[in-house]
């Protein structure tokens, strides 16, 4: 099961850490070209240059801030004007923690923004692409919350299971071009963002985060928390042409922690 990514394009949001740069340094050392996206420009060019080009592709990135839909519908256009992308990861940062009730509206509108309405953005100008090439592949990283939603991640929970909703609609549009839409739910993954939880939890609890990260792990039938490589594995096959007839799926990659279905 060779997985060659040789002539294919691939813009992939949040990779500059975590899962996203996991995802683009294997996607690398397997033939394609680079987008990275992020909002930090020097992290942006610190990626860039970690980036294999044994195939001699050409990598390069886009600076964009998701909390301003607008500037990246404008910047994403422009970019597809002249290059096709093969596939897409849609991957952001989740919102704050805290209980649903005392959410402040904002928070979801933000949110929505930022997740919902940014994908939108970037599916509109990817698709045309894609469906000229007769391949596509869009991964949305969202989280095992779409299955089991969390507690103390109210609009989170929210927010991604709006996403799910978004990319099953867009899987059965879309399935007849040529163009896979899927999911993949990370648990607990060693990256920043797990850090916080930990934190956050940790504060709430009065417990130390050492005592609370055993916790976590305890929850998990595996015993320990995933690496973002191990999610990126599961983004590389979803994208590559061997997963040609996976579409509109939820994959959780958590170690077995989730308890439904």
């Amino acid at each position: 099961m060779n997985i060659s990514f040789k002539n294919k394009n691939a813009l992939l949001c949040g990779s500059t850490a975590g899962i996203g740069k996991a995802t683009a340094e294997i996607m690398a050392k397997l033939g394609a070209n680079i987008t990275l996206v992020a909002r930090d420009e020097d992290k942006l060019k610190d990626t860039l240059n970690s980036l294999s080009q044994d195939d001699n592709q050409e990598h390069d990135y886009l600076v964009a801030d998701f909390s301003n839909p607008e500037e990246l519908r404008e910047k994403i256009n422009h970019k597809v004007e002249n290059k096709t992308f093969h596939i897409l990861l849609n991957n952001t940062g989740g919102p704050k923690g805290g209980a649903i009730y005392e959410a402040g509206t904002d928070e979801f509108d933000k949110a929505f923004k930022m997740h919902v309405i940014c994908n939108q953005i970037l599916a509109q100008a990817a698709v045309p692409g894609m469906k000229k090439d007769n391949y596509g592949r869009i991964i949305n990283i969202i989280s095992t919350s779409v299955k089991q939603p969390i507690d103390g991640l109210g609009v989170s929970n929210t927010i991604r299971g709006a996403v799910a909703s978004w990319s099953k609609t867009m899987a059965n549009e879309l399935g007849q071009f040529g163009i896979t839409v899927n999911n993949v739910l990370p648990g607990f993954t060693a990256t920043g963002r797990l850090d916080s939880i930990i934190s956050n939890k940790a504060k709430k609890n009065q417990k130390s985060e050492e005592e609370t990260a055993e916790m976590m792990k305890s929850l998990v039938p595996a015993k320990r928390f995933g690496q973002p490589e191990e999610v990126a594995q599961a983004v590389v096959f979803l994208s590559s042409e061997l997963a040609g007839y996976i579409n509109g799926i939820n994959l959780p990659v958590d170690g077995g922690r989730t308890k439904t279905l």
